[in-house]
């Protein structure tokens, strides 16, 4: 599906947003509906931020008690996604290779079959290590035992782990890889990656409120925490909307968004959903591709529609499905 560009009558939203109308044609009593369910129920747990944008501007936002514009939501695993932007100036600057063997310090063993992991496979959550993505209390879990107890190194832990199956044969989604990707990415960057995001990301889209969260060995934590405002995940999502184009300028290389969308293997039985390369697809519709967190964290793009939706909030586990459902309804409210 073809990126909308940015209407030539509408400025880039890099200092602020340009502020626009609901569509006549919106399906109002059902968006009425769908907003006293997000905010007054308890159907997809508590909404702490609703903001929706179309055309490039800002047509609709509504906070929770105790939050507002100027509040900074947690990422989560929207971080991931920012981690791919991160990776692609990289590979633009000519400094990362997506395609050659990641080269982690923990595979160095001539006879490491882990050696032969490509950065391509771990954006696409396809290196076939080892780990457990499970965040229910009591449970085994390394994406906790990595962000608590071996937070001082969260890309070793995750490096360290053992082969379950062949690189690139088996889709298994993991935080670890993302902070594996993270290290890497800190790396190329020159051992300054926060320095590097700000300069080269957050800066030129004008996102002044992002807080990235790095460890004790100095790498991002790629996989969880880049705390922002709903309208700055919003930049970020234009940016992605608008093909890595920036006030007219190519920002992420030429086809890096493409790429981000294009759908990865999954073997039969993935019940989670399509994925691309640190971007889930089709969560919207066809065609949509969003970044998605734990807790109910989401920056959702709809191409046909021209459409950002970027929620925040605390949605617990056993109401995941539910959210997912009403973040489809909301779209549709809008076809």
């Amino acid at each position: 599906m073809p990126l909308p560009v940015q209407p030539a009558d509408v400025p880039w939203p890099t200092k602020a947003w340009p502020q626009g109308d609901l569509p006549s044609t919106l399906d109002r009593a059902g968006f009425d509906a769908l907003l006293a369910q997000a905010f007054e129920g308890e159907d997809v747990g508590a909404t702490h931020a609703l903001a929706l944008f179309q055309g490039g501007r800002l047509i609709f936002e509504r906070y929770g008690e105790g939050f507002g514009p100027q509040a900074t939501y947690p990422s989560w695993s929207k971080a991931k996604s920012i981690t791919q932007a991160l990776v692609g100036l990289l590979v633009g600057d000519g400094k990362l290779d997506i395609h050659a063997p990641a080269g982690a310090p923990e595979w160095s063993a001539p006879d490491d079959p882990r050696a032969a992991i490509t950065l391509d496979q771990l954006l696409r959550m396809s290196s076939g290590l080892k780990f457990i993505e499970d965040y229910v209390p009591g449970h085994t879990s390394d994406v906790i035992e990595m962000l608590g107890a071996s937070r001082g190194d969260v890309a070793g832990y995750a490096a360290g782990q053992p082969l379950e199956h062949a690189p690139g044969s088996f889709w298994s989604y993991a935080s670890g890889t993302t902070n594996i990707i993270a290290r890497l990415a800190g790396q190329a960057a020159g051992g300054d990656l926060k320095s590097f995001m700000w300069e080269r990301l957050f800066t030129p889209l004008g996102m002044q409120s992002p807080i990235p969260k790095f460890d004790a060995a100095g790498t991002f934590i790629g996989s969880s925490y880049c705390f922002a405002t709903a309208q700055d995940f919003a930049r970020f999502g234009l940016l992605y909307l608008r093909g890595g184009v920036w006030e007219g300028r190519q920002l992420l290389p030429a086809g890096w968004v493409d790429y981000a969308r294009t759908p990865t293997f999954q073997q039969p039985g993935v019940v989670e959903g399509r994925y691309g390369a640190h971007w889930w697809l089709d969560g919207a519709g066809p065609g949509s591709f969003s970044a998605n967190g734990y807790d109910g964290q989401y920056t959702v793009l709809i191409p046909d529609l021209d459409l950002i939706l970027v929620r925040h909030g605390a949605t617990p586990l056993d109401k995941k499905d539910a959210l997912k459902a009403w973040v489809g309804q909301m779209v549709q409210c809008f076809r």
